[in-house]
C-alpha cells in the first residue's frame, strides 16, 4: 500500500504517544527523528501510522480510550498531596468509590466538583465524575473500588492505588553523619573457600571486614540471574532476569543439607571444590562457566537430600510468597535447559508461558522447575545472612544492590513478562562524543501503557525481591524511568527516538517500595539529561551520582563545595580503570591495543595527562597533596579520596580495587570478547591475588581506610585500623 502519511500527522501521533520527534545531540544541536524511526516506534507501541486516515482514526481512539474505562488502570498518589482521578459511568448514574487497605480497612473517597460535559461513548452517554484520594492515607498499596448499579451488572470495578512518599525518610536519616562504603564487583572478590568466583558468603565476609573498618554500606554489582546452564553471559548488566538472582553466587558448603550428603556424594562435591579452589589464585580471568558447572552438579546432589520438616515448611512459604512469577521463572529455566537458546519451539509451542509446549512442560519438567525454585530459596537465605552480617559489623545501611537497565532479549523476563515488554525494539543511547554511532544495549524496553495496565506490578514485584534483604539500591541509568532511547530492529543505534514514561509512577513506586523496606535509593544520573530531572529526583529523596573525573565546570574540576549533598560520590566507575591504573593511563593503553582510538595515541596520552594534571592541581590547591610530581601512587590515591571527602556528598564510595592497588579495568565499553570484561579477578598492583583473608590486614587498604575515616571524622569500629589480626586459615576439607 502506498504511504499517504504527511509529516505533520505522523508527528502529532508521536506526540500523542509521548514519542519525542526531536532530541538534543551531544553537541547541543537539536535533531529531528527520521520518519522511518517514528513509524517503527509507533508501530511497536501499537499505533496505526499507515497513512493520514489511519492516523486520524488512531488519534480519535486514543482520545476516547480513557472514557471507555470506569477507572484508570492505576492511580499513583503522593502522600500529603491532593490526587484526583476520573471515574466514567453512564451519565446520571450514582457512583461510590471506596479505598480498601491491605489490612481490610475502608475509606470513602470524596467526590470533587469538576464538571465535564458527558459524551457519547460507543452509543452510551457517559459522564465523568472526579474523586480524590482521601487525606491521611499512609504510604502503601490500596485498592480502589467503584460501585455503580449501571456498570458491570453492579459488580465493583477495581484498580490499584499506590500512595507514595513525598520524600524518602531513609534519605532524611542520612543527614548529620556522612558515610563511606566499599564499591566491589563481588564475583571478583574471592576467599580461600570460594570456587574461583566470589559468592554470597564472600559478600558477607567483605561486609564484616569493611564494617569493622568503619564502612556503613557495601555497593555490589547486579546479582541478577544469568543463563540457567553454562555458558553464561559474563556481564552482570545483561541478565536474563532482574527479579531473580544468580545461583552462581551460592556458597555450597553453607547449604544446610550439605552436612547430610551421602559419603559418595560428599566425595564428589569435595573433589569439585578442590579443583575450583585452585582458580582463586589465578589472576588472569574468571571462568564462570567452570565454576557454575561444578556448582550445578553439587547442587543437584544436594537437592536429593531429604529436608527437615521445618526447612521444608520454610521452602513452602517462600514458594507461596514467590507466586506465579517464581513458578514461571523456574519453568523458563527448565525449558532453556531442555531446548537451548535458538530452538524453534521458542517461536511456536513455547512462545509464551501459556502456550501448548510450555503448559505440557509444567508437569513433565516439574522436578526441574522445583530445582530452580529451590535454588532461589537458597539464595534468599544466603542474601539474608549477608545483610545480617553487615548489620552485625556495625553498618547502618548494609548491602546496596545494583539494578541493571534491562534484560537479555531471549531471557526469562523477556519470556515471562512479554505482555509488558516491547519486541522488535532495543534500548540504547544516541550518539555522543565517545560513541558517535550511538549504543545499542540489546534489551527490550517496558511498554509504558501496558506496564500501567498491569498496575506496575511487574515493576513492584522486581523491586520487592531486591529490597527483601538489602539496605539500598543503585538504579543504573535512572534516567530510563523518565525516558528511554528506543532503537527499532534493523536500525542503527543513532537512528532511535526517546519514548517517555510516567516518571511520577515509576519513581513513586520505586520510592514506595524503598520506604516500605527501609532502604536507600541512589540513581546513576550521568549522561545527557533534562535539567529538571535531577531536581525531581532530589525532591523525592533519590540520591544522585558524582564521579570525580566527570565533575567539571568547563575545563576545571568542580570545587568540592559545589558538589551535591544528595549524592553518592566516587573517584571512578567500573567503566574506568582503578585509580592507580588511571594515573598510569591504562585506559589509553587498552584502547590503543584494541584499536578503539579515534586519534593518534600520542594525542590521547597528552590529553589524558592534561586532564589528570588539572585534577591533581586542584587537589594540591586544596592542601591535600604537597607535590603532585614527586608524590607516590598511594599518596595520590588517598589525596583524591580526601578531596572527595571535602564535598557535602552524603555517601562516599571507596572502590575495593583502589584499596588494594589493582590497575586493571573491569570493563572496556564498546568491546565484547576483545577484552575480558567482567572477568578480572581482584589483584594488587603487582598482579598478586588478594583474597578476603588478607584484606583485613592489608597495609594499603587500611591506609586508605584510615585516610577516609579521618577525612569524614569517623573511625574503625572493633579494632584499630592497621592492627593485625590472626590470619584466617581455611579448612582444606570444607568446599
Amino acid at each position: 500500500m502506498a504511504d499517504t502519511t504527511t509529516d505533520g500527522a505522523l508527528r502529532r501521533l508521536a506526540e500523542a504517544y509521548r514519542v519525542s520527534t526531536t532530541y538534543s545531540g551531544f553537541d547541543g544541536q537539536e535533531r529531528e527523528v527520521p520518519e522511518a524511526t517514528l513509524r517503527a516506534v509507533l508501530t511497536a507501541l501499537g499505533a496505526d501510522a499507515d497513512g493520514d486516515d489511519a492516523i486520524e482514526a488512531c488519534l480519535a481512539q486514543r482520545e476516547l480510550a480513557p472514557w471507555r474505562r470506569t477507572l484508570p488502570p492505576v492511580v499513583v498518589a503522593v502522600q500529603g498531596e491532593r490526587t484526583r482521578f476520573a471515574v466514567h459511568v453512564p451519565h446520571g448514574s450514582p457512583v461510590r468509590v471506596t479505598v480498601v487497605g491491605e489490612d481490610g480497612s475502608r475509606t470513602t473517597a470524596p467526590a470533587v466538583d469538576n464538571w465535564r460535559s458527558p459524551r457519547d461513548v460507543d452509543g452510551v452517554l457517559t459522564g465523568q465524575a472526579t474523586f480524590e484520594v482521601p487525606e491521611g492515607c499512609p504510604v502503601g498499596w490500596y485498592e480502589l473500588r467503584v460501585e455503580c448499579a449501571d456498570v458491570e451488572d453492579g459488580r465493583a470495578v477495581t484498580a490499584p492505588l499506590a500512595v507514595t512518599p513525598r520524600h524518602l525518610s531513609t534519605t532524611d536519616r542520612l543527614h548529620g553523619r556522612r558515610r563511606w562504603g566499599y564499591m566491589a564487583q563481588i564475583y571478583s572478590v574471592t576467599s580461600g573457600r570460594s570456587w574461583g568466583v566470589g559468592d554470597v558468603s564472600d559478600l558477607a565476609s567483605l561486609a564484616a571486614v569493611s564494617g569493622e573498618q568503619g564502612a556503613d554500606y557495601l555497593l555490589v554489582n547486579p546479582l541478577h540471574a544469568a543463563e540457567p546452564v553454562p555458558p553464561v553471559e559474563p556481564s552482570p548488566y545483561l541478565p536474563t532476569s532482574r527479579r531473580f538472582f544468580n545461583p552462581l553466587y551460592l556458597r555450597i558448603a553453607e547449604v544446610p543439607e550439605y552436612a547430610y550428603l551421602r559419603p559418595a556424594d560428599l566425595e564428589v562435591v569435595s573433589t569439585l571444590a578442590a579443583i575450583q579452589r585452585r582458580a582463586n589464585l589465578d589472576t588472569s580471568t574468571i571462568d564462570r562457566d567452570a565454576a557454575y558447572a561444578a556448582k550445578l552438579k553439587s547442587l543437584e546432589l544436594l537437592f536429593t537430600v531429604r529436608r527437615s520438616p521445618h526447612r521444608q515448611q520454610q521452602l513452602r512459604r517462600f514458594v507461596a510468597e514467590g507466586g506465579q512469577g517464581l513458578q514461571d521463572f523456574g519453568l523458563w529455566c527448565a525449558l532453556r535447559e531442555e531446548l537451548g537458546e535458538d530452538a524453534a519451539e521458542w517461536d511456536d509451542g513455547a512462545a509464551t508461558p501459556g502456550s501448548p509446549y510450555a503448559v505440557e512442560a509444567r508437569t513433565r519438567l516439574s522436578r526441574r522447575i522445583d530445582f530452580h525454585v529451590w535454588m532461589q530459596w537458597l539464595l534468599d537465605e544466603q542474601l539474608e545472612a549477608a545483610q545480617r552480617a553487615a548489620h552485625l559489623a556495625g553498618m547502618d545501611i548494609g548491602v546496596i544492590h545494583d539494578l541493571a537497565v534491562g534484560v537479555h532479549k531471549q531471557g526469562a523476563d523477556a519470556w515471562t513478562l512479554q505482555d509488558v515488554l516491547v519486541p522488535g525494539v532495543s534500548v540504547g543511547a544516541p550518539a555522543d562524543m565517545y560513541n558517535q554511532k550511538g549504543q545499542n544495549w540489546s534489551q527490550p524496553p517496558w511498554h509504558p501503557e501496558r506496564l500501567a495496565e498491569a498496575g506496575y506490578l511487574p515493576w513492584r514485584d522486581m523491586l520487592r525481591t531486591i529490597f527483601r534483604h538489602a539496605g539500598g539500591i543503585r538504579v543504573d541509568h535512572v534516567l530510563g524511568l523518565f525516558r528511554l532511547w528506543w532503537i527499532p530492529d534493523g536500525h542503527e543505534a543513532s537512528e532511535g527516538a526517546y519514548v517517555y514514561y510516567d516518571h511520577e509512577a515509576m519513581v513513586g513506586i520505586l520510592a514506595l517500595e524503598a520506604e516500605l523496606a527501609g532502604a536507600v535509593v541512589v540513581g546513576e544520573d550521568l549522561g545527557t539529561l533534562e535539567p529538571w530531572v535531577r531536581e525531581y529526583l532530589a525532591e523525592r529523596g533519590v540520591l544522585g551520582t558524582s564521579i570525580l573525573w566527570f565533575e567539571v565546570d568547563g575545563d576545571e574540576p568542580l570545587p568540592p563545595s559545589r558538589y551535591r549533598e544528595l549524592s553518592m560520590a566516587s573517584v571512578n566507575t567500573h567503566d574506568f580503570p582503578p585509580t592507580a591504573g588511571f594515573l598510569q593511563g591504562v585506559h589509553v593503553d587498552v584502547r590503543e591495543q584494541l584499536g578503539l582510538l579515534a586519534r593518534p595515541v600520542e594525542e590521547e596520552r597528552a590529553e589524558a595527562r592534561r586532564q589528570l594534571e588539572t585534577f591533581l592541581s586542584a587537589v594540591a590547591d586544596a592542601g591535600l597533596l604537597a607535590d603532585a610530581e614527586s608524590a607516590g601512587e598511594q599518596e595520590v590515591v588517598e589525596a583524591l579520596h580526601r578531596y572527595l571527602a571535602q564535598t557535602p556528598a552524603l555517601l562516599l564510595n571507596v572502590s575495593l580495587v583502589d584499596a588494594v592497588g589493582e590497575r586493571r579495568m573491569q570493563n572496556q565499553p564498546g568491546t565484547g570478547d576483545e577484552y575480558p570484561n567482567w572477568r578480572v579477578p581482584l589483584a594488587d598492583g603487582e598482579g598478586n591475588p588478594v583474597l578476603l583473608e588478607r584484606l583485613a590486614e592489608d597495609p594499603r587498604a587500611n591506609s586508605l581506610v584510615r585516610a577516609v575515616n579521618e577525612a569524614l571524622g569517623g573511625r574503625s569500629r572493633f579494632r584499630q585500623v592497621g592492627e593485625p589480626e590472626q590470619p584466617h586459615q581455611p579448612d582444606p576439607t570444607v568446599p
